[in-house]
């Protein structure tokens, strides 16, 4: 199973867990605290832990092409939450975070 992770430096870092997990929690299965969260995608997993300097990102699937997609559309959904700063995600291929193995 493919999988990435990325750190995307912010100070709101639980904000934008929270309301990713929510925007996504009438869709799709979605387990979430201040903290930590989960949300099982058609196409894959995306695990978030926030911190109070980042929001680490991990995100499984089962091919690559859907881990491209996976990696487009959580970035996204995350960049229009934060319009009011400059996020950067350097994805990173393979790595463990939250409970999505390499």
């Amino acid at each position: 199973m493919p999988t990435s992770r990325a750190d995307v430096a912010t100070e709101h870092a639980s904000r934008y867990l929270q309301q990713l997990c929510k925007h996504w929690s009438h869709k799709f299965p979605v387990e979430f605290d201040p903290r930590h969260g989960a949300i099982q995608l058609s196409i894959g997993r995306t695990v978030m832990d926030a911190d109070d300097h980042a929001l680490h990102i991990a995100l499984a699937a089962d091919d690559e092409a859907s881990l491209e997609r996976l990696e487009s559309v959580v970035a996204d959904h995350i960049k229009r939450f934060a319009f009011r700063e400059e996020l950067s995600f350097d994805w990173q291929k393979g790595g463990c975070i939250g409970s999505i193995p390499t």
